[in-house]
C-alpha cells in the first residue's frame, strides 16, 4: 500500500486565481450607513415645532441651504431653532448672511397662526431688502414632514 502526498498529478498543475467577488462586506457596509442616514435624516430639520398648511405649489430644487424663519402657534419668532424678537431679527440675519440679500429664507407659519402675524414678519424680511422669501407648506399628500414648496 502505497499512499501519495501531494504526487506528481499536484506539481504541475497551476494554482488559479479566485475570479468571484465577495460582496458580502459591502453589503453590510452599505446598510449600516443606510440605518445611520435614516436615523439622523430627521434630525437635520429645524426644530420649532409648527402645524404647516399644505399647498399643490412645486418643490423648490435649489440646493443651497437656506435660513428659517418660524412662527409658532403663539405668534413666537424663531430664527432657525433660537427664539427671537421682532425688533433683533433683521439685524441678526443680516448678520448671518453677511450682508448678501440673496440669500433664501424660508418662513415657517403655524396653520393656526393669525396670517397678519406671518405677513408682518415677512414684510420686515422684505424690507430689509432680502429677495429670496419663501413661505414653507406641506403638500395634501405629505404626512407633515414634506419637501419645502414655494408659494
Amino acid at each position: 500500500m502505497a499512499m501519495q502526498v501531494g504526487g506528481a498529478k499536484g506539481r504541475g498543475r497551476r494554482l488559479r486565481p479566485m475570479s468571484d467577488i465577495n460582496v458580502t462586506p459591502f453589503v453590510d457596509v452599505m446598510l449600516v450607513l443606510l440605518i445611520v442616514f435614516m436615523v439622523t435624516a430627521p434630525l437635520l430639520t429645524v426644530g420649532v415645532q409648527v402645524d404647516l398648511p399644505k399647498t399643490v405649489a412645486p418643490n423648490i430644487t435649489d440646493n443651497s441651504e437656506p435660513l428659517a424663519v418660524s412662527v409658532d402657534a403663539s405668534g413666537k419668532i424663531f430664527l432657525q431653532e433660537n427664539e427671537i424678537d421682532a425688533l433683533d431679527l433683521v439685524p441678526k440675519l443680516m448678520a448671518i448672511a453677511q450682508g448678501q440679500t440673496d440669500r433664501r429664507i424660508f418662513v415657517r407659519g403655524d396653520r393656526a397662526i393669525n396670517y397678519g402675524r406671518v405677513m408682518e414678519v415677512m414684510g420686515l424680511i422684505n424690507a430689509a431688502g432680502f429677495t429670496k422669501v419663501a413661505l414653507v407648506a406641506v403638500a395634501p399628500n405629505a404626512g407633515g414632514g414634506g419637501a419645502p414648496t414655494k408659494n
